[in-house]
């Protein structure tokens, strides 16, 4: 039986939060056109905010916060290899 992964990110956590935390993911919002990043917006706005603002359907938002854990698990790994 495989077990789910922790969702690290939801689209319900503000983007500024997010940045500072995880930093490697900056590209992969900049790559979905969520161009919050460094916004004075992006401290109050969540995910889900800035997304609707930018115009991203709800499908391109799922698979943005799917590749963001993607990442961030993936760096995590990285880190405990070390």
């Amino acid at each position: 039986m495989k077990q789910e992964s922790k969702q690290l990110v939801t689209k319900d956590m503000k983007i500024n939060d997010i940045i500072d935390k995880y930093p490697e993911i900056v590209p992969i919002f900049l790559g979905y056109g969520l161009h919050c990043v460094g916004c004075h917006f992006s401290h109050h706005d969540t995910i889900a905010i800035g997304a609707k603002v930018h115009g991203l359907k709800d499908k391109d938002v799922e698979m943005m916060i799917k590749d963001v854990n993607s990442i961030i698990s993936e760096s995590l790994k990285n880190q405990k290899l070390k």
